[in-house]
């Protein structure tokens, strides 16, 4: 399936000739280079890249690595002095003026740092100002965007202005207003960094309920590892206008292209990136409600546990049996329903590890992971949880 972006040989140069550069770049002068020579800075070099549609796609890099410049090549704030930029397949530095209004308003939509609100207008006013342009009429703009303002948990706020807003519910408004106008591609160039760490935190968490409902195409650019480990399916690391390593964030942990990445890195918490699916097994014991308890004691037997988790025909979780338990019911003539223990912890699949601790120390059996349906898709033992937290480099 062909990418909903493709970033090609991408570079943005700043100065009065810019053009003038780029053979430089091609013989591969560095960034230090051209600028002692030309006097002309590269923002971006050689960028090369390719976004999924539907997915969280990051570009970190510290202050000066040409993440912002990158994010406003993909709306042309920045036009790029050479490359390609294919959207669906056009190349969107090719449109003329016309095209490129129409892109701007029906397919791609940015959340800035700073918010951007109009003061002079309340929350539903900001939130339906992009469907106004539009042509909309005040009925449907209305609706539409208090739909958007519901879904980032604004409602009853409607009617306040800007300054009677935290800053964390201004943001709120930033996306509901960028989420109005219903883009395929959503840009946000760190958008939560201006927030105090708890308001942040709520604001990651918001937007991964948001994306878990709408599947946007978005392209999300901080400087913090942390918060681009938590968000992005894919990460791009940048460092002096180049794209140094793409990969998931499993991936930059697990093999970091080079010393830079491995720095970069290094203080990452990991509990706060990690998820239940990154270190959950297949369950290696697992018997169907149907069966016996000496199917039971034979399958615990087999595997070398001291208990098993119990589904029925639809795999839906029922409980957990233990091996003292299914020995007790044999003597007794008792069923496996009648020893199952109903009342276990259970996790989704996208829960984090730092989540997961309390409950993999308080539980004596394994964590099950179940999808939204109730189905059992893994198990997590305490050992899991615990040596997840530990770095390749601290083995």
């Amino acid at each position: 399936m062909e990418p909903k972006i493709k970033i090609e040989h991408v570079s943005k140069i700043f100065g009065p000739r810019p053009k003038s550069a780029i053979p430089m770049i091609k013989e591969g002068a560095s960034k230090s280079e051209i600028l002692a020579k030309t006097n002309h800075t590269v923002g971006v070099y050689d960028a090369s890249l390719e976004v999924n549609e539907g997915e969280t796609f990051v570009i970190m890099g510290l202050s000066g690595s040409g993440k912002s410049t990158l994010i406003r090549c993909f709306n042309l704030l920045n036009k790029p002095t050479d490359g390609a930029i294919k959207v669906d397949g056009e190349n969107i530095i090719d449109y003329n003026s016309k095209k490129l209004k129409t892109y701007r308003q029906e397919k791609i939509s940015m959340v800035f740092q700073h918010f951007g609100l109009f003061s002079h207008r309340t929350v539903l006013g900001n939130v339906e100002y992009g469907l106004e342009i539009k042509k909309y009429s005040k009925e449907e703009r209305q609706r539409i965007a208090m739909e958007n303002i519901e879904s980032v948990g604004l409602k009853g706020y409607e009617n306040k202005y800007p300054d009677e807003l935290s800053g964390g519910m201004q943001q709120r408004v930033g996306l509901a207003r960028s989420l109005a106008n219903d883009p395929d591609i959503l840009l946000m160039d760190e958008p939560f960094s201006a927030l105090d760490p708890l308001i942040r935190r709520e604001m990651q968490l918001e937007l991964l309920d948001i994306q878990e409902r709408l599947k946007k195409t978005i392209i999300f650019i901080t400087h913090d590892v942390n918060e681009a480990f938590k968000i992005g399916d894919r990460v791009a690391v940048m460092k002096d206008g180049e794209v140094v390593q793409v990969g998931s964030p499993e991936e930059i942990l697990e093999a970091p292209a080079n010393d830079y990445i491995s720095n970069f890195i290094q203080d990452i918490d990991r509990s706060k990136i990690l998820q239940a699916q990154n270190i959950m097994i297949q369950p290696n014991a697992l018997v169907s409600l149907k069966d016996g308890l000496k199917v039971a004691i034979k399958e615990m037997e087999e595997n070398g546990v001291s208990s098993a988790f119990v589904v029925d025909r639809k795999r839906l979780l029922q409980g957990v049996v233990t091996i003292d338990d299914a020995v007790r019911g044999v003597k007794e003539k008792l069923t496996l329903e009648d020893v199952l223990v109903k009342d276990v912890p259970t996790i989704e699949k996208h829960e984090y590890v730092q989540d997961i601790i309390p409950k993999a120390l308080e539980t004596k059996f394994p964590l099950a992971v179940i999808n939204e349906d109730g189905k059992l898709e893994g198990l997590i033992l305490r050992v899991h949880v615990l040596s997840s937290l530990v770095s390749e480099q601290d083995q």
